[in-house]
């Protein structure tokens, strides 16, 4: 008969700490849907950043319409010491960036294409930022 008792015991134990798990399942589920939403209206920037012979190939994409974001970046590639040689910019419904940057010159050090897009990753969330407070 304990045998019996403890054999519920367990099962109705079991039985709670799987209907615990569901639940804390759905809330994680109900986060990441979450999470997922406001990412999908305020998605960051696309950034890509590829060495040229002379420089780099800088680009930045995003589906959204950017306000600020070109002031953003030029400041932080005058900031870099990075020359933009050529540029092509759309922000009419979405924001694209391509531009070909060149160093300086007068720079002792060359500019590592990481640096480049830290910079660039930089100045979208310095960017960003400062959008989301005005909003």
């Amino acid at each position: 008969m304990a045998w019996q008792v403890n054999k519920t015991t367990i099962i109705v134990d079991a039985s709670k700490y799987i209907e615990e798990l569901k639940q804390k399942v759905e809330r994680l589920n109900q986060d990441i849907s979450a999470a997922q939403t406001s990412n999908d209206q305020n998605p960051l920037p696309m950034v890509t950043v590829e060495t040229l012979e002379k420089g780099f190939l800088i680009n930045v994409f995003s589906e959204k319409n950017c306000p600020g974001l070109l002031v953003s970046l030029l400041e932080a590639f005058e900031e870099l010491g990075l020359n933009i040689l050529e540029a092509r910019v759309s922000c009419t419904d979405s924001f694209r960036l391509q531009a070909v940057g060149g160093e300086n010159e007068e720079q002792s050090e060359s500019i590592n294409p990481q640096v480049v897009k830290q910079a660039v990753l930089q100045a979208i969330k310095n960017w960003s930022e400062g959008t989301d407070q005005q909003e």
